[in-house]
């Protein structure tokens, strides 16, 4: 069981993807991570030995902090953000407790470099519809939360991502990409190792929309409207992005948890 510092593998799935997910930090040793090198999603790497150092950076942040098997490492460094006054559990059981329970683990072998504030640095075509803020939203809720994500010109993306460092992505010819009949949100679930259930289906409706196959599942028409209605209504891609997040964290939830439910106007008794 649980203590009051600590939180579960079950607790912490029903947490993972949100937009009010915590805040995920892997503190495990060198040579656990060369072992296997995944990671919970979202989580950053740090070390335990200069935890003083970075400590405060996660002020004002609820945060979970995961070792290989939840001991003395990931009390240690719960322990010493608590000091600092903000809020910290360790993973009961650590990334061990999650990987043999099934829990989603980021592949790391594709993940592109990191610049000076430990972020990923994307670009993509401007004015974006479907796939170029389905890509945002998964990397921002399950692969990198601080990921920063360029929207240029489209003859300007490959010399952007040259000369600023940033993955392209969503155009052709590069790695993160359209690949098939598959789009580009298909290419980062299968390469980032995000394949379940909910992320599956979700995957469905924005390959329905974003290729015109309005006919694979019922949700893709109603998906495609409200994404060329944002498009609309703001001339900023990065506020529209803001905007999209929304849009994708409410399907996202419906695909995990309200799929089966169903709404119709209800009878009130008869009257006589």
């Amino acid at each position: 069981m649980a203590s009051f510092t600590q939180i579960t593998t079950a607790q912490l799935t029903r947490l993972v993807g949100l937009p009010d997910a915590p805040t995920l930090i892997d503190v495990r040793i060198p040579d656990d991570l060369a072992a296997d090198p995944r990671l919970l999603p979202g989580a950053a790497l740090r070390s335990h030995q200069s935890v003083a150092d970075w400590a405060k950076d996660y002020a004002g942040q609820q945060v979970i902090v995961v070792c290989q098997r939840g001991q003395k490492l990931s009390e240690g460094v719960a322990a010493w953000l608590r000091h600092e006054g903000i809020p910290a559990e360790n993973l009961e059981g650590g990334f061990e407790a999650w990987r043999d329970g099934g829990g989603l683990l980021v592949k790391t072998d594709k993940l592109p470099p990191r610049d000076a504030a430990g972020r990923t640095l994307w670009v993509t075509r401007a004015r974006p519809k479907i796939d170029r803020i389905a890509c945002p939203w998964l990397i921002r809720r399950f692969v990198d939360p601080g990921a920063v994500f360029l929207f240029v010109t489209a003859a300007e993306v490959p010399d952007v991502a040259d000369r600023f460092g940033a993955t392209p992505f969503d155009i052709d010819g590069v790695f993160w990409s359209h690949r098939g009949e598959r789009c580009s949100f298909d290419t980062m679930i299968e390469e980032f190792g995000l394949a379940s259930p909910a992320l599956d289906q979700l995957a469905t409706i924005v390959r329905a929309a974003d290729t015109a196959r309005l006919d694979l599942v019922p949700q893709a028409a109603g998906f495609l409207a409200a994404s060329l209605g944002l498009s609309r209504m703001f001339r900023d891609d990065l506020e529209q992005l803001e905007a999209g997040m929304l849009l994708y964290d409410a399907f996202y939830r419906w695909c995990r948890d309200a799929t089966d439910e169903t709404h119709n106007w209800p009878s009130g008794p008869k009257h006589g």
